[in-house]
Protein backbone atom coordinates (compact mmCIF):
# COMPACT_ATOMS: atom_id res chain seq x y z
CA UNK A 1 0.00 0.00 0.00
CA UNK A 2 2.41 2.89 -1.46
CA UNK A 3 1.17 6.85 -0.82
CA UNK A 4 -0.26 6.63 -4.22
CA UNK A 5 -2.01 3.63 -4.04
CA UNK A 6 -3.55 4.61 -1.16
CA UNK A 7 -4.65 8.10 -2.23
CA UNK A 8 -5.94 6.49 -5.51
CA UNK A 9 -8.18 4.16 -3.41
CA UNK A 10 -9.28 7.13 -1.40
CA UNK A 11 -10.36 9.07 -3.88
CA UNK A 12 -12.49 6.16 -4.99
CA UNK A 13 -13.76 6.12 -1.92
CA UNK A 14 -15.14 9.89 -2.40
CA UNK A 15 -16.57 9.46 -5.30
CA UNK A 16 -18.13 5.48 -4.80
CA UNK A 17 -20.05 7.36 -1.77
CA UNK A 18 -20.82 10.86 -4.02
CA UNK A 19 -22.51 8.24 -6.39
CA UNK A 20 -24.46 6.02 -4.21
CA UNK A 21 -25.61 9.07 -2.46
CA UNK A 22 -26.87 10.33 -6.07
CA UNK A 23 -28.37 7.01 -6.32
CA UNK A 24 -30.27 7.15 -3.47
CA UNK A 25 -31.90 10.67 -4.02
CA UNK A 26 -33.33 9.84 -7.11
CA UNK A 27 -36.94 8.64 -5.71
CA UNK A 28 -37.49 6.25 -8.57
CA UNK A 29 -34.18 3.81 -7.98
CA UNK A 30 -34.85 1.88 -11.43
CA UNK A 31 -34.33 5.23 -13.26
CA UNK A 32 -31.46 6.30 -10.95
CA UNK A 33 -30.17 3.04 -11.38
CA UNK A 34 -30.99 3.08 -15.06
CA UNK A 35 -29.25 6.18 -15.87
CA UNK A 36 -26.02 5.49 -14.12
CA UNK A 37 -25.50 2.14 -15.76
CA UNK A 38 -26.74 3.53 -19.03
CA UNK A 39 -24.16 6.59 -18.85
CA UNK A 40 -21.69 3.69 -17.40
CA UNK A 41 -21.92 2.12 -20.58
CA UNK A 42 -21.65 4.90 -22.46
CA UNK A 43 -18.35 5.73 -21.22
CA UNK A 44 -17.31 2.21 -21.75
CA UNK A 45 -18.14 2.33 -25.35
CA UNK A 46 -16.69 5.40 -26.11
CA UNK A 47 -13.59 4.46 -24.05
CA UNK A 48 -13.40 1.06 -26.09
CA UNK A 49 -10.85 2.56 -29.16
CA UNK A 50 -8.73 3.86 -27.12
CA UNK A 51 -8.16 1.14 -24.54
CA UNK A 52 -6.03 -2.13 -25.37
CA UNK A 53 -8.00 -5.13 -25.82
CA UNK A 54 -7.86 -6.80 -22.66
CA UNK A 55 -5.94 -10.65 -22.98
CA UNK A 56 -7.80 -13.35 -23.29
CA UNK A 57 -7.25 -14.86 -20.09
CA UNK A 58 -8.91 -12.12 -18.54
CA UNK A 59 -12.52 -12.61 -20.58
CA UNK A 60 -13.66 -15.16 -18.14
CA UNK A 61 -13.21 -12.88 -14.88
CA UNK A 62 -14.72 -10.20 -16.92
CA UNK A 63 -17.82 -12.07 -17.89
CA UNK A 64 -18.27 -13.53 -14.56
CA UNK A 65 -18.00 -9.74 -12.62
CA UNK A 66 -20.50 -8.40 -15.32
CA UNK A 67 -23.12 -10.87 -14.12
CA UNK A 68 -22.30 -10.21 -10.49
CA UNK A 69 -22.36 -6.27 -11.04
CA UNK A 70 -26.16 -7.24 -12.21
CA UNK A 71 -26.90 -8.39 -9.45
CA UNK A 72 -25.42 -6.06 -6.93
CA UNK A 73 -27.14 -3.27 -8.66
CA UNK A 74 -30.36 -5.27 -8.40
CA UNK A 75 -29.80 -5.77 -4.60
CA UNK A 76 -28.47 -2.02 -3.85
CA UNK A 77 -31.69 -0.71 -5.62
CA UNK A 78 -33.16 -3.11 -3.51
CA UNK A 79 -31.60 -2.07 -0.15
CA UNK A 80 -32.26 1.83 -1.09
CA UNK A 81 -35.68 1.15 -1.79
CA UNK A 82 -36.20 -0.54 1.80
CA UNK A 83 -33.69 1.18 4.44
CA UNK A 84 -32.31 4.40 4.87
CA UNK A 85 -29.08 5.60 3.28
CA UNK A 86 -27.21 6.06 6.57
CA UNK A 87 -28.05 2.19 7.39
CA UNK A 88 -28.10 0.07 3.79
CA UNK A 89 -25.12 2.20 2.24
CA UNK A 90 -23.03 1.50 5.76
CA UNK A 91 -23.87 -2.16 6.20
CA UNK A 92 -23.34 -3.19 2.72
CA UNK A 93 -19.90 -1.45 2.14
CA UNK A 94 -18.86 -2.92 5.65
CA UNK A 95 -19.83 -6.88 5.16
CA UNK A 96 -16.97 -6.91 1.82
CA UNK A 97 -14.00 -6.38 3.55
CA UNK A 98 -13.20 -9.24 5.74
CA UNK A 99 -15.20 -11.50 3.06
CA UNK A 100 -12.53 -9.87 0.51
CA UNK A 101 -9.42 -10.90 3.25
CA UNK A 102 -10.51 -14.90 2.92
CA UNK A 103 -11.72 -14.88 -0.67
CA UNK A 104 -8.33 -13.44 -1.32
CA UNK A 105 -6.49 -15.89 0.43
CA UNK A 106 -8.43 -19.17 -0.94
CA UNK A 107 -8.47 -17.74 -4.75
CA UNK A 108 -5.21 -14.78 -5.06
CA UNK A 109 -3.36 -16.95 -2.39
CA UNK A 110 -2.86 -13.54 -1.04
CA UNK A 111 -2.21 -13.69 3.16
CA UNK A 112 -1.67 -10.52 4.78
CA UNK A 113 1.02 -10.47 6.98
CA UNK A 114 0.90 -8.97 10.66
CA UNK A 115 0.60 -5.08 9.99
CA UNK A 116 -1.76 -5.56 7.06
CA UNK A 117 -3.74 -8.29 9.01
CA UNK A 118 -4.08 -5.65 11.57
CA UNK A 119 -4.63 -3.19 9.78
CA UNK A 120 -7.66 -4.51 7.96
CA UNK A 121 -9.16 -5.71 11.23
CA UNK A 122 -9.12 -2.66 13.10
CA UNK A 123 -10.90 -0.91 9.85
CA UNK A 124 -13.70 -3.38 9.76
CA UNK A 125 -14.10 -2.69 13.53
CA UNK A 126 -14.49 0.73 12.81
CA UNK A 127 -16.45 0.67 9.41
CA UNK A 128 -18.64 -2.15 11.64
CA UNK A 129 -19.01 0.63 14.35
CA UNK A 130 -20.53 2.54 11.51
CA UNK A 131 -22.84 0.35 10.41
CA UNK A 132 -24.08 -0.40 13.90
CA UNK A 133 -24.85 3.40 14.30
CA UNK A 134 -27.06 3.44 11.68
CA UNK A 135 -29.05 0.95 13.24
CA UNK A 136 -29.65 2.42 16.54
CA UNK A 137 -32.75 3.49 18.63
CA UNK A 138 -35.19 1.61 15.79
CA UNK A 139 -36.57 -1.79 15.04
CA UNK A 140 -34.61 -2.97 12.83
CA UNK A 141 -35.88 -3.61 9.26
CA UNK A 142 -34.43 -7.66 8.14
CA UNK A 143 -35.75 -6.95 4.81
CA UNK A 144 -33.50 -4.24 4.24
CA UNK A 145 -30.89 -4.97 6.41
CA UNK A 146 -30.46 -8.78 4.70
CA UNK A 147 -30.51 -6.65 1.10
CA UNK A 148 -27.54 -4.84 2.51
CA UNK A 149 -25.51 -7.41 3.99
CA UNK A 150 -26.26 -9.63 0.45
CA UNK A 151 -25.29 -6.48 -1.26
CA UNK A 152 -21.95 -6.65 0.71
CA UNK A 153 -21.22 -10.51 -0.91
CA UNK A 154 -21.30 -9.07 -3.98
CA UNK A 155 -19.17 -7.01 -3.81
CA UNK A 156 -16.30 -9.31 -2.26
CA UNK A 157 -17.75 -11.49 -5.52
CA UNK A 158 -16.63 -9.03 -7.42
CA UNK A 159 -13.71 -7.46 -6.02
CA UNK A 160 -12.10 -10.69 -5.82
CA UNK A 161 -13.11 -11.28 -9.46
CA UNK A 162 -11.84 -8.29 -10.96
CA UNK A 163 -8.75 -8.01 -8.52
CA UNK A 164 -8.02 -12.10 -10.27
CA UNK A 165 -9.28 -10.42 -14.13
CA UNK A 166 -7.70 -7.10 -13.66
CA UNK A 167 -4.15 -8.55 -13.37
CA UNK A 168 -4.66 -10.55 -16.16
CA UNK A 169 -5.28 -8.26 -18.66
CA UNK A 170 -2.69 -6.34 -19.44
CA UNK A 171 -4.60 -3.39 -19.44
CA UNK A 172 -6.52 -1.96 -16.57
CA UNK A 173 -7.69 0.84 -18.79
CA UNK A 174 -9.21 -1.85 -21.63
CA UNK A 175 -10.92 -3.92 -18.91
CA UNK A 176 -12.45 -0.86 -17.03
CA UNK A 177 -14.33 0.05 -20.82
CA UNK A 178 -15.05 -3.15 -21.28
CA UNK A 179 -16.76 -3.96 -17.96
CA UNK A 180 -18.86 -0.77 -18.55
CA UNK A 181 -19.82 -1.06 -21.66
CA UNK A 182 -21.28 -5.05 -21.24
CA UNK A 183 -22.82 -4.90 -17.27
CA UNK A 184 -24.35 -1.46 -18.19
CA UNK A 185 -26.28 -2.86 -21.01
CA UNK A 186 -29.14 -4.93 -18.80
CA UNK A 187 -30.46 -2.85 -16.51
CA UNK A 188 -31.19 -0.22 -19.26
CA UNK A 189 -32.70 -2.72 -21.36
CA UNK A 190 -34.92 -3.68 -18.55
CA UNK A 191 -35.97 -0.53 -17.79
CA UNK A 192 -36.94 0.49 -21.82
CA UNK A 193 -38.56 -2.84 -22.01
CA UNK A 194 -40.58 -1.89 -18.66
CA UNK A 195 -41.35 1.59 -19.21
CA UNK A 196 -42.32 1.64 -23.31
CA UNK A 197 -42.73 4.64 -23.99
CA UNK A 198 -42.90 6.42 -21.13
CA UNK A 199 -38.90 6.19 -20.84
CA UNK A 200 -37.73 10.18 -21.63
CA UNK A 201 -40.32 11.66 -19.29
CA UNK A 202 -39.04 9.49 -16.53
CA UNK A 203 -35.39 9.87 -17.40
CA UNK A 204 -35.44 13.73 -18.42
CA UNK A 205 -36.19 15.37 -14.84
CA UNK A 206 -32.88 14.07 -13.07
CA UNK A 207 -31.32 12.98 -16.82
CA UNK A 208 -28.27 14.97 -15.79
CA UNK A 209 -27.89 14.15 -11.94
CA UNK A 210 -27.54 10.58 -13.06
CA UNK A 211 -25.11 11.08 -15.80
CA UNK A 212 -23.20 12.78 -12.81
CA UNK A 213 -23.36 9.47 -10.67
CA UNK A 214 -22.71 7.60 -13.79
CA UNK A 215 -19.55 9.75 -14.39
CA UNK A 216 -18.18 9.14 -10.77
CA UNK A 217 -19.45 5.53 -10.77
CA UNK A 218 -16.64 4.58 -13.24
CA UNK A 219 -13.78 6.75 -11.89
CA UNK A 220 -14.34 4.89 -8.58
CA UNK A 221 -14.33 1.81 -9.98
CA UNK A 222 -11.63 2.21 -12.10
CA UNK A 223 -9.22 3.99 -9.39
CA UNK A 224 -9.88 0.65 -7.55
CA UNK A 225 -9.38 -1.51 -10.24
CA UNK A 226 -5.78 0.08 -10.85
CA UNK A 227 -4.86 0.02 -7.35
CA UNK A 228 -5.89 -3.88 -7.88
CA UNK A 229 -2.70 -4.15 -10.01
CA UNK A 230 -0.61 -2.73 -7.28
CA UNK A 231 -1.18 -4.13 -4.17
CA UNK A 232 -3.33 -6.43 -2.40
CA UNK A 233 -6.86 -7.03 -2.76
CA UNK A 234 -7.83 -6.99 0.97
CA UNK A 235 -6.47 -4.05 2.21
CA UNK A 236 -7.48 -2.39 -0.69
CA UNK A 237 -10.84 -3.39 0.02
CA UNK A 238 -10.76 -2.39 3.59
CA UNK A 239 -9.55 0.71 2.70
CA UNK A 240 -11.78 1.64 -0.10
CA UNK A 241 -14.56 1.42 2.35
CA UNK A 242 -13.94 4.30 3.94
CA UNK A 243 -16.43 5.43 1.98
CA UNK A 244 -18.82 4.60 4.41
CA UNK A 245 -16.85 7.48 6.48
CA UNK A 246 -17.98 9.50 3.46
CA UNK A 247 -21.05 8.41 3.00
CA UNK A 248 -22.46 9.05 6.83
CA UNK A 249 -21.14 12.55 6.23
CA UNK A 250 -23.19 13.14 3.64
CA UNK A 251 -26.25 11.39 4.99
CA UNK A 252 -25.64 13.98 7.89
CA UNK A 253 -25.44 17.09 5.75
CA UNK A 254 -27.49 16.51 2.81
CA UNK A 255 -29.84 13.94 4.22
CA UNK A 256 -30.22 15.25 7.87
CA UNK A 257 -29.23 12.00 9.24
CA UNK A 258 -27.44 12.49 12.49
CA UNK A 259 -23.11 11.75 12.48
CA UNK A 260 -22.76 11.40 16.46
CA UNK A 261 -19.70 10.40 18.71
CA UNK A 262 -20.01 7.00 17.58
CA UNK A 263 -19.10 7.71 14.03
CA UNK A 264 -16.08 9.66 14.84
CA UNK A 265 -14.75 7.32 17.07
CA UNK A 266 -15.26 4.94 14.29
CA UNK A 267 -13.53 6.91 11.77
CA UNK A 268 -11.16 7.36 14.30
CA UNK A 269 -10.30 3.70 14.28
CA UNK A 270 -10.08 3.57 10.02
CA UNK A 271 -7.44 5.98 10.37
CA UNK A 272 -5.35 3.89 12.98
CA UNK A 273 -6.24 0.96 10.47
CA UNK A 274 -5.19 3.12 7.06
CA UNK A 275 -1.94 3.74 9.29
CA UNK A 276 -1.04 -0.01 9.88
CA UNK A 277 -2.29 -1.06 6.44
CA UNK A 278 0.38 1.70 5.06
CA UNK A 279 3.21 0.59 7.60
CA UNK A 280 3.22 -3.16 5.82
CA UNK A 281 3.21 -1.65 2.69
Amino acid sequence: MTPAVTAAVLLAAVTHASWNAIAHRVTDKLVGFTLISGGGMLIGLAAIPFAALPAGGSWPYLLISCAIHIAYYALLMRSFRLGDFGQAYPIARGTAPLVVTVLAAVFAHEVPDGWAAAGVVVSCAGLTGVALWGLRGRRPNWAAIGAALATGLTIAAYTVVDGLGVRASGSSFGYIAWLMAIQGVVIPAYALYRWRGAAVGLLRPVAGLGLVGAALSVAAYALVLWAQTRAELAPIAALRESSIIVGAAIGAVFFKERFGAPRIAAAGLLVVGIGLMLHAG
